[in-house]
């Protein structure tokens, strides 16, 4: 019989001489093509550079070809003079003094004949649908997806392994087997909307979501006192309450912008700023990605080398949006100044530009600059109240920005469910998830369209894109690794975050979720959350096998679950019982066959035993990643 590895690689190549068109030639441009010419050739054929009236930063502008024609015949690598150009003996060689592996070389011969006529075609923009629901709309789109690349989805999870998942996507942490069992004796028809909205209702989802996008939004704190800072100055309580009542998103975005505790509900926003410390390129690259939904960092000194769109002046007009602000210190406020803050930026041609706030969507704030060597004079005519501790400029800079920012501002719609749908499923439809730009074409274009204007017209409702998830199918997949990721036909593997860990560990343990103790050990030992590639470290290896917060837990007091395993009669009885503890189900043939030698092959070391079974399930690759 051969290998799994052999049979997965066999499946893969079989299903590839299927795929045809676009989607072939789409996808072997998005992930091998494009990542080859983004390190060999954009530098002189790209956004900044155009060498021979060449531009290789993109399918259409390689198809385009140079100033002295087209250098690729769709679906003829050895007629291309790209192609040709490859060739180590070519003349002129590209790219100049470095010669292109023969797997690369390789990779653009295939993207080249893939290029069919249907391949090349501009693509026509799809008519708007009608769908009933979020459900409706991902399980239609996505399976149309399946169908066009030819891919076979994987079977749905069972209840108990979607029980699993949908707890530790909603609530933060596995289920008890109390709760488990609930969910699989409750009536079949309604039991997971059922539980979706128990969940959804609950404290623990907004502790959860206030975790996920206090990282999002401001990263994890570099020093142990970081998260106590964000704790005390309210930034938590102002996340928590926003997931807790359904806050709309766009509000809960105009807030932190503006850095305002005008009133309860906006009680600790300013601290997204303050932390900052008026540091104002890095408050507007960290605001990027929620009301654009990508980064714009490269934009800085030049446009953007590869997202076209993105200019310098989105960069340093998104600085000055916010460069009339100041810490207050002694306090978690920031204040704003009525005058001032007329920056220049100078681009590589040594040309000064006034860095007036335009925003990606081609929206420019109306604001009167002072000309010439006019200075203005700051008043307090120029404050709404010029007596209150922090002022409020009647015009604000920072609040005409938010409001462009959330109100026209179709990106942050696109943005929000772009990250939800890479939080709940592993992998965005633009993916990475902070990069939804020019350079990163959407797996389902349509169905990222259809939940953005969705998400707008439903008023930014938040628990209705994480409903409309979760209760599809394609989240309730089982694992599948004969797929290509963007087709999302079966769970994509996801290492759980610290908190999740924390809380599951205390759950399986047989103790209340929370600890606050532990969660932060875990939190300083795995800070990574939703990483692009993960890569376990040495000293995250050395956390799992020898952590004293850990230790605790599975040493046997009182009526945890370590206790009650030692309690039992005999080795398989303790075997199927921390089975079921720490992951939900009972152990098949050969775990238990393994699990019972290892119990007994400790002696009358019973107690040791248990506690050393249940360490070892509980830093599992099964229990640390998504069921």
């Amino acid at each position: 019989m051969l290998p799994r590895t052999t049979l997965s690689l066999l499946f893969t190549l079989a299903t590839a001489q299927f795929l045809h068109g676009r989607d072939n030639a789409a996808t072997l441009w998005s992930t091998k093509v494009q990542p080859i010419f983004d390190v060999n050739c954009v530098k002189c054929h790209g956004p900044l550079d155009q060498k021979s009236g060449l531009e290789l930063d993109t399918a259409q502008a390689a198809l385009k070809g140079s100033e002295d024609g087209p250098v690729i015949v769709p679906g003829k690598p050895e007629e291309s003079a790209l192609w040709q150009n490859l060739e180590a003996k070519a003349d002129p060689h590209m790219p100049p003094k470095k010669q292109l592996s023969e797997t690369e070389r390789a990779v653009v011969h295939e993207w080249i004949a893939a290029l069919t006529a249907e391949a090349t075609a501009p693509a026509k923009p799809h008519p708007e649908r009608h769908f009933e629901s979020i459900p409706q709309a991902i399980d239609t789109l996505i399976d149309e997806g399946w169908k066009d690349r030819h891919v076979q989805p994987a079977p749905a999870a069972d209840d108990r392994t979607w029980c699993r998942r949908v707890y530790l996507d909603l609530a933060g942490r596995i289920p008890t087997q109390a709760e488990a069992d609930e969910f699989l004796k409750a009536p079949a028809d309604s039991k997971r909307p059922a539980l979706v909205e128990k969940l959804l209702a609950s404290s623990e989802y907004a502790v959860h979501m206030r975790e996920l996008w206090d990282v999002f939004l401001m990263g994890r704190g570099k020093r142990d006192n970081g998260e106590t800072r964000r704790k005390n100055a309210g930034w938590w309580d102002f996340l928590e309450t926003a997931f807790r009542t359904n806050r709309p998103w766009n509000e809960t975005v105009h807030a932190i912008i503006t850095g305002r505790a005008d009133k309860p509900e906006n009680k600790g926003s300013p601290w997204f700023l303050y932390e900052r410390k008026n540091d104002y390129q890095h408050i507007a690259e960290a605001i990027a990605p929620i009301v654009y939904g990508t980064k714009i960092d490269c934009a800085q000194c030049h446009d953007h080398p590869l997202a076209r769109e993105i200019k310098q002046g989105h960069y340093w007009g998104l600085v000055t949006a916010f460069n009339r602000s100041k810490n207050i210190e002694g306090t978690s406020a920031v204040a704003e100044s009525a005058v001032g803050g007329y920056p220049n930026f100078t681009n590589l041609k040594k040309e000064s530009q006034p860095a007036v706030v335009m925003l990606l969507t081609g929206h420019t704030l109306a604001e009167t600059w002072p000309a010439g060597d006019q200075k203005e004079t700051d008043g307090d005519d120029k404050y709404v109240d010029a007596k209150a501790k922090v002022r409020v400029p009647k015009y604000s800079r920072r609040e005409a920005f938010a409001d462009a920012a959330t109100t026209d501002n179709p990106l942050l719609a696109r943005a929000f469910v772009n990250r939800m749908w890479a939080t709940l499923l592993g992998r965005g439809i633009v993916n990475p998830a902070d990069e939804m730009n020019g350079r990163n074409a959407p797996s389902h274009p349509e169905l990222l369209d259809w939940l953005a204007k969705d998400f707008a017209l439903h008023q930014y409702d938040t628990r209705r894109v994480v409903r409309g998830i979760v209760l599809s199918r394609v989240y309730g997949l089982q694992p599948s690794d004969a797929t290509p990721p963007e087709a999302f036909a079966g769970s994509l593997e996801r290492p759980l975050t610290a908190e999740q860990i924390a809380r599951s560990w205390r759950v399986a343990a047989g103790l209340p979720p929370t600890d606050d103790t532990l969660r932060h050990a875990v939190v300083m030992a795995l800070p990574d959350v939703l990483p692009k590639a993960y890569n376990a470290t040495f000293q995250q290896a050395q956390f799992l096998s020898d952590a004293p917060a850990l230790a605790a837990l599975v040493q046997p007091a009182n009526d945890n679950a370590a206790a009650k395993l030692a309690a039992l009669p005999d080795a398989a009885a303790r075997v199927r019982q921390a089975f079921l503890d720490v992951y939900g189900r009972t152990p098949d043939d050969e775990e238990t066959a393994h699990a019972v030698a290892f119990l007994n092959g400790r002696g009358d070391k019973t107690v040791e035993a248990s506690r050393d079974l249940l360490w070892a399930l509980m830093t599992s690759g099964e229990f640390l990643t998504m069921p």
